[in-house]
C-alpha cells in the first residue's frame, strides 16, 4: 500500500504539472485569438473570459490524456534514473504488478475524462456557440470603440467615431464608409457618410436608427470623377438588428443523448470519438509504463521523444478515421475501434517484449552452458 501510494502521487503530481503547463500554453494561444476578434470588433471584449471559461472543458479533455502518458513517462523515468525501480523489482514488483497499480489512478483520470467528454464538453460547447450567436445580433453600437476603426459585413462596412458616450447613445466625429454591392456582389461605387454628431434612436416598434447631424455623404467610385457630394443637416440610417438565433450546428455542442441511436454518420463519429477519449487514457497508461524504462546510464528523457511520437500517431489516426466515418468511408461498425484495438496490441507488445527477450537470453545462455 505504501508502494502504492507513493506511486501514485509520483504520477499524479507530474500530470497536474504538466497539464497546467498545457493548459496554459493552448488557452493562452486561443485567448490571443480572441482578442485578436475582440479587437476587431467581432467580439465583445466582455465575454472574452466567458467564452474561455465555456471552452475550457473542452481543453481539459485532450489535455489529460497526454498529461497523464508524459507524467508517467517522466514519473517512472526519474525512478529508473534514480534506481528506485530497481529496489523495486528486486522487492517482486514487475512489469505487470506496475501496470496494474498505474491503472488506478488512470482509471480516476478516465472518469474524469468521460464526464468533460460525455457531458460538460458538449455543455460547454453549446453555452459557447450561444455566446457567438448572441454576438452575431449586436449592432455595430454595441462593439464600437471611440478612435478605431471597425469593419463590418466582411468589410463592406467600416465605421470610426471619435467620441462616444457612456450610454453608447451620442456620437462625435463620425465617419461611415459603404461598399455598395449590386447584384452578383458586384461593386457599385462607395458611400461616404461624415458627420459632426450623431445619436441612436429607437423607435416605438423596436427598430433602431442611426441619426446622423451637420455632415455630407459622398457618393462615387474610386478612380473616377464622377462623384455626389451631398449636405445634410440631418441624415437617418437605419440600423438592422438581427435575431438571436438558437440554432446549434456546431457537432461538438450536440449533447450525447441526442446521438445515441442515431443512424446520421456525423452523429455517429461524434458518440464514437466522446467515447474514445476515455478508452484512449487506458491505452497510453498501457504504453507508456514500458515505455518508461530505462537504462540509468541512458538518461530519463531517451524514449521520450519515440514515445510522443507514438502517442501523436495515435491521436492523428484517430481523427483521421473519426473524418473518413464521417465522409462514409468507413462503415459504423469498424469506426474508430480498429485504431484503438492497434494501440492496444501495441501496447501490449511493449509491455511484453522485455520479458519475453530476457526470457530468450536465458534460455541461449543455459544452452552455452550446457554445451561448455
Amino acid at each position: 500500500m505504501i508502494v502504492f501510494r507513493y506511486l501514485s502521487r509520483e504520477v499524479l503530481l507530474t500530470l497536474s504539472a504538466v497539464s497546467a503547463v498545457l493548459l496554459v500554453i493552448i488557452m493562452s494561444g486561443r485567448f490571443v485569438k480572441y482578442l485578436a476578434q475582440a479587437a476587431s470588433g467581432a467580439l465583445d471584449p466582455g465575454s472574452l473570459f466567458l467564452i474561455m471559461g465555456f471552452r475550457l472543458p473542452g481543453f481539459l479533455q485532450l489535455i489529460l490524456p497526454l498529461g497523464l502518458f508524459l507524467g508517467i513517462l517522466l514519473a517512472y523515468g526519474r525512478l529508473y534514473l534514480e534506481s528506485e525501480m530497481t529496489v523495486l523489482s528486486a522487492t517482486g514488483m514487475s512489469q505487470q504488478r506496475l501496470l496494474a497499480m498505474t491503472m488506478v489512478p488512470a482509471t480516476g483520470i478516465a472518469l474524469i475524462v468521460a464526464w468533460l467528454s460525455l457531458s460538460l464538453a458538449p455543455q460547454g460547447a453549446l453555452q459557447f456557440q450561444l455566446v457567438l450567436n448572441k454576438q452575431d445580433a449586436m449592432t455595430e453600437f454595441d462593439t464600437l470603440e471611440p478612435g478605431r476603426f471597425q469593419a463590418l459585413n466582411d468589410g463592406t462596412r467600416v465605421t470610426y467615431t471619435e467620441q462616444l458616450s457612456d450610454d453608447r447613445a451620442n456620437l462625435g466625429g463620425v465617419f461611415i464608409s459603404q461598399k455598395n454591392l449590386g447584384q452578383n456582389q458586384k461593386d457599385r461605387g462607395i458611400s461616404i457618410l461624415v458627420a459632426d454628431s450623431g445619436r441612436q434612436e429607437v423607435r416605438p416598434d423596436g427598430s433602431r436608427y442611426l441619426i446622423l447631424e451637420n455632415g455630407y455623404r459622398y457618393d462615387g467610385s474610386p478612380g473616377q470623377a464622377d462623384y455626389r457630394a451631398i449636405k445634410y443637416d440631418t441624415y437617418g440610417v437605419m440600423l438592422a438588428r438581427p435575431d438571436v438565433s438558437d440554432e446549434v450546428t456546431d457537432r461538438d455542442a450536440i449533447p450525447t443523448p441526442d446521438l445515441i441511436g442515431s443512424k446520421e454518420l456525423r452523429s455517429i463519429a461524434e458518440l464514437q470519438w466522446r467515447i474514445s477519449l476515455p478508452l484512449l487514457v487506458f491505452i497510453v497508461t498501457l504504453m507508456a509504463v514500458p515505455l518508461s524504462r530505462v537504462n540509468p546510464r541512458q538518461g530519463r528523457f531517451l524514449k521520450l521523444l519515440p514515445a510522443i511520437l507514438l502517442y501523436m500517431a495515435y491521436l492523428t489516426i484517430l481523427i483521421s478515421a473519426r473524418g473518413s466515418l464521417e465522409k462514409g468511408k468507413l462503415p459504423p461498425a469498424l469506426g474508430l475501434w480498429w485504431v484503438h484495438g492497434i494501440f492496444l496490441m501495441i501496447g501490449l507488445g511493449l509491455l511484453y517484449w522485455e520479458p519475453m527477450r530476457l526470457k530468450m537470453r536465458s534460455r541461449r545462455s543455459m544452452k552455452e552452458m550446457a554445451r561448455g
